[in-house]
């Protein structure tokens, strides 16, 4: 039986440090190229906060349900069979986590190298890729402190949450008082409908919904979550809802602060944020800064994403190996091959690539997640519910409608990364039965 380490705030911590990070900090310059409506974009980050809200207001009912470590794996093993849980947990493995760590390593450095000029205080790194090897460095500093124990990876994780909420709220406050008044307009005009209504805000909020991907990270180590059926909802939600609200008020200060022209394609939107406000030089102590607010994001994954796998490795017998642990009960096989995995992405991905590939699939099973929360409840009307879904069924069918249009929107518009998606994940029902032919499964 696992043990329950993890109390509310560490679990609070490791949602917002999910979510927080990342896309907030990178992806408003990929937003203002189709969209130049303040309103819109608003708007844009308002939808993207309503899903995530949704989708955690469903998934606390089937984690206090199910109150085991493995997240989707689990859940849809349970709920469907084994080899569709088998596929989210695959995704998982292969994409999930892995990618979203090296695509945060890589702004980790992006914002580092920036702020600091290493190439021009030691000339010897001239010619270096110093992006991707600092985002190597930080990828293994941080699976050492997970690899070490759970209370280490704890300590790591609830001070560098910390820290990240004071300076974005700090952040905020200074864009409210001190951001000088750009020309763009926060109000429901004509424009900013036509561009709601426009393929451009879709695609947009395709990237929104992965900077907002990490509401449900609580549900990947449940079954190490203190009292379970109560701090799995507490977490989901205030997680969520603290997250919502800083998004929309540092995107607001963003663009109250910063020209769309500047913003434009830009990846150091923090970086362009702090210099406006503070000058040049003041602006690269902020991006440095926030280089490191994305530490915690890149520690809280390390921190989730190998449970997956280790939950895997315990029913299924070709997948045993990466079930193993260390003493003090740390799934340390799993957390290494994760984060080799994420060095070979740094290395052979671009930032922008790693974001479009990995939304389609996450979405994907999210959706069968929240749709499965429905079925368990047709299938097992009797079993034990500490906590039942608030406002359901509209809760889960306005969460399916949202993400069936960033899904269609996605095949239609970015085909080659959603067939990418898909390719991975029919690979891994290969993978999945022939294993099968080879080893006993355990029941889940």
């Amino acid at each position: 039986m696992e043990k329950r380490s993890f109390g509310l705030y560490t679990t609070v911590s490791v949602v917002i440090a999910n979510m927080v990070g990342t896309g907030v900090f990178t992806s408003l310059g990929f937003q203002v190229l189709g969209i130049h409506s303040g309103f819109a974009i608003i708007v844009l980050w308002l939808i993207g906060g309503l899903a995530s809200l949704l989708g955690a207001l469903v998934y606390a009912e089937i984690g206090a349900a199910l109150p085991k470590s493995g997240g989707e794996y689990y859940y849809l093993s349970k709920i469907y069979h084994p080899s569709v849980g088998f596929l989210a947990g695959w995704i998982s493995f292969l994409v999930g986590f892995a990618a979203p760590v090296a695509a945060a390593s890589i702004a980790f450095s992006s914002y580092l190298t920036k702020s600091v000029h290493f190439a021009e205080i030691f000339p010897v790194l001239q010619g270096f890729p110093l992006v991707s090897i600092f985002a190597i460095i930080i990828i293994s500093i941080t699976t050492v402190f997970h690899a070490i124990n759970k209370r280490a990876g704890a300590v790591f994780q609830n001070f560098f949450t910390t820290f990240k909420i004071i300076i974005i709220l700090f952040l905020i406050g200074a864009g409210l008082f001190y951001g000088n008044v750009q020309d763009i307009s926060f109000m429901p005009t004509q424009m900013a409908w036509k561009d709601i209504l426009s393929p451009a805000f879709v695609i947009s909020l395709y990237f929104v919904s992965y900077s907002y991907s990490g509401w449900n990270a609580a549900a990947y180590f449940a079954g190490e979550i203190k009292n379970p059926s109560k701090n799995i909802p507490l977490s989901l939600f205030i997680g969520t809802f603290v997250v919502s609200g800083m998004y929309v008020l540092l995107n607001f200060v963003f663009l109250k602060t910063v020209p769309i022209a500047e913003l434009a394609g830009q990846l150091e939107v923090g970086y362009l944020f702090a210099a406006k406000i503070w000058g040049t030089e003041f602006g690269s102590i902020m991006g440095l800064v926030i280089s490191f607010l994305l530490v915690s994001s890149i520690s809280s994954m390390v921190l989730a994403g190998p449970r997956v796998t280790s939950a895997i490795g315990e029913n299924l017998s070709f997948f045993k190996w990466f079930a193993g642990k260390n003493k003090n009960d740390v799934p340390t096989r799993a957390i290494i091959v994760q984060s080799l995995l994420s060095v070979i992405y740094v290395v052979t991905s671009t930032f922008d690539q790693m974001i479009t590939f990995i939304g389609f699939t996450l979405n994907l099973f999210t959706m069968m997640t929240v749709v499965g929360v429905i079925v368990y409840r047709i299938k097992q009307p009797n079993a034990e519910r500490p906590y039942r879904t608030y406002g359901y069924p509209f809760t889960p069918v306005l969460f399916m409608i949202i993400n069936l249009w960033i899904l269609v929107y996605g095949l239609i518009y970015k085909p080659h990364e959603s067939m990418a998606g898909l390719g991975c994940t029919l690979v891994g029902l290969l993978v999945y039965f022939i294993g099968k032919k080879f080893s006993k499964e355990v029941e889940v």
